[in-house]
């Protein structure tokens, strides 16, 4: 049905041809194969009109048309996010910034910091800890931060969001202690003498979890707003919520209608409630251009950094484990239920998979539905697709599976995966280059808040491959790198492929929505290396600027979105 709107628009606009806004002078690259580069473009509404040279799109101006001229600078596709934990990260901003601490010391004194601003008695969360950054890497234990939050529980979690720490008050509201018996999917991580550290790994960080206080529409909603100033200030306009809990949907819905929402959100539940939305007759892609669900998503395994992905061989550096199925995957008879259950539906299917155990073990799955439901454009993914069997690799293309990766987790597991794995098993970790060449369909995305939710530094890192140590400056496995234009590509059309959207975004084309992002170098023609400094100079939501110097203004009689979020106070 959505479809069919966005088909009758583009008609009514065409035949109309009321040009509200017109960008010239300017290098677009659109992402449309039959129309590589441009010179300007015309938008009326929310709809892009035309896209050509710079005298014919200037023929199409009217009494009330705006006409920007961009001076020559780079026009790209809005950037589509096609793996995100949108509320947890707009949450996470309002909490202690831990990720970047460089010591044990440093990280309980950000810490204790942030406490003492906080009041006694409410809940710290968030932190996006990360041990590899201190000297030993180990992990901290409740012992550590005890002295400093005596009167707030406090349970923050690694940068991966597969651990999280918890002090005394946290252990205690929770009911854990040495007697606690670990959970199917998790790890209580457990000193010499059999007492809880406070670290709790996948699964068992419910045990806590559950006694957090939910938050309040009010608290959800400015959570979304924080994330939305974030989203537009790095170019993206599109994001796919990993976690969109019903409570979280109900505000995206409430912002929708209040015409505050200036991104577009594609919200995945959780496999295992796949009923809920069958029950309600949802399938695939159901929705509005806003805002649409029918996707699912569960999990195989945990992350490499927190020793839970599930390998076939043993980690190096821990060899009592080769990582812990999840919660889900440890009854693989059940879970493949469910993924049949949710496809016969119709719904869309999604899996967290970091091992080559755990992909290997979804591509089975997928593979085995497929022969019991028959082929269709399901459009399975696999969330992450990070440690793979060379063997694996083709058979994304085969089994039409869609590798969703986030490149930035590349430079930063560089500096220390070849510890866990070995160099030999390394070499088909993050392999972009050879699962492009075996056909399969990219769809790049950041994982925030485990990472910047910034596309510029995704494709610098899919391009270059260079870690954040500075240790590999011709890239870290370096022939798994791609081009910029396979980069732009996976995070504009790829990802747009990878929601069902790629006939109304990503790509810059009459009849598609005008959700563009001016760069302010051209990212095509720098030296790669230079891509990380690349900024993003206007972002254009909807026909309206959401960020950048017009934000908030109108000109020529335009009327831009001024109440976009990330104008406040422009």
């Amino acid at each position: 049905m959505r479809r069919l709107l966005a088909l009758l628009s583009f008609c009514t606009l065409s035949h109309a041809q009321n040009a509200t806004l017109l960008l010239v002078n300017a290098k677009i690259w659109t992402a449309n194969s039959a129309q590589p580069e441009a010179e300007a473009v015309a938008v009326s509404g929310n709809r892009i009109i035309a896209v050509g040279s710079y005298n014919a799109i200037l023929k199409l101006k009217q009494d009330k048309t705006a006409v920007i001229d961009l001076a020559g600078r780079r026009v790209v596709p809005g950037f589509n996010d096609a793996h995100v934990h949108f509320y947890a990260g707009g949450a996470s901003l309002a909490g202690p910034q831990l990720r970047y601490s460089k010591s044990r010391m440093e990280f309980r004194d950000t810490l204790a910091e942030f406490a003492r601003k906080t009041p006694k008695g409410q809940w710290i969360t968030g932190g996006e800890w990360d041990e590899e950054n201190w000297q030993p890497a180990i992990l901290p234990t409740h012992e550590l931060i005890d002295g400093v939050t005596k009167e707030w529980p406090v349970f923050i979690n690694r940068l991966d969001g597969h651990e999280s720490l918890a002090n005394i008050v946290a252990l205690k509201l929770a009911g854990i202690d040495r007697s606690t018996k670990d959970v199917p999917g998790g790890v209580i991580v457990r000193d010499a003498h059999g007492d809880p550290t406070g670290v709790l790994k996948d699964a068992a960080q419910e045990l806590v979890n559950r006694v957090i206080p939910p938050p309040t529409p009010d608290q959800i909603r400015a959570a979304i707003r924080a994330a939305q100033v974030y989203a537009n200030a790095q170019g993206v306009t599109s994001v796919q919520d990993m976690s969109a809990a019903p409570e979280v949907f109900r505000v995206y819905q409430a912002m929708m209608h209040d015409g505050d929402l200036t991104v577009r959100i594609s919200g995945h539940q959780p496999l295992v409630s796949w009923k809920r939305l069958a029950d309600a007759g949802v399938q695939a892609d159901f929705g509005s251009e806003q805002i649409h669900i029918g996707a699912l998503k569960g999990f195989a395994d945990g992350s490499l950094g927190s020793r839970t992905a599930l390998f076939f061989q043993p980690y190096l550096d821990a060899p009592g484990t080769n990582g812990i199925p999840s919660a889900e995957l440890a009854n693989p008879s059940e879970m493949l239920a469910h993924i049949e259950a949710a496809d016969a539906a119709g719904l869309q299917v999604a899996v967290h998979a970091i091992g080559d155990k755990a992909n290997n073990t979804i591509l089975n799955f997928y593979e085995q539905v497929e022969k019991e439901h028959g082929v269709r454009d399901r459009r399975f993914r696999i969330e992450h697709a990070q440690h793979l069997l060379a063997t694996d690799i083709p058979r994304f293309a085969k089994l039409h599976v869609i590798a969703s990766v986030q490149p930035y987790h590349c430079i930063d597991d560089g500096r220390w995966a070849e510890k866990r794995i070995g160099p030999e098993r390394a070499k088909t970790t993050y392999a972009f280059r050879s699962l492009l060449d075996s056909g399969a369909t990219l769809a790049f995305g950041s994982d925030w808040d485990v990472a910047p939710m910034k596309p510029i530094l995704g494709i610098y890192a899919a391009v270059t491959r260079r870690t954040l140590d500075g240790k590999h400056p011709e890239g870290w496995v370096p022939e798994q790198k791609i081009t910029v234009e396979d980069a732009m590509k996976a995070y504009t059309m790829g990802s747009a492929y990878a929601s069902f959207d790629e006939k109304v975004k990503g790509s810059i084309e009459p009849g598609k929505l005008a959700d563009m992002v001016v760069l302010t170098d051209d990212i095509f023609s720098i030296d790669p290396a230079k891509i990380a400094d690349v900024k993003v100079y206007e972002t254009i939501f909807d026909g309206y600027f959401v960020y950048g110097p017009k934000c908030g203004m109108d000109a020529s009689g335009f009327l831009l979105r001024s109440q976009a979020p990330g104008c406040d106070g422009r």
